[in-house]
């Protein structure tokens, strides 16, 4: 079952993960399960990403993940 917004965001912090195709993929746990979410660069434009934010600061994208299917388990 996929975790809820509230799960994903409440204390917890996103880190970088990897780079593949014009998208910066981060990684968040929630409760002990890894999942990845992708970041468009073409959508950042010129904001600074960093290796870790406050998942909260990155929701607008894990919702658009969710929304997606490209919030998924990590391997």
């Amino acid at each position: 079952m996929m975790p809820s917004i509230k799960q994903i965001v409440k204390d917890n912090m996103a880190r970088f993960s990897f780079y593949r195709t014009g998208n910066m993929f981060y990684t968040v746990d929630v409760e002990g399960q890894k999942y990845h979410f992708p970041v468009s660069l073409e959508d950042i434009g010129g904001a600074t990403l960093t290796a870790e934010f406050k998942a909260i600061t990155l929701m607008r994208y894990i919702r658009k993940a969710l929304a997606d299917g490209t919030f998924v388990r990590a391997t």
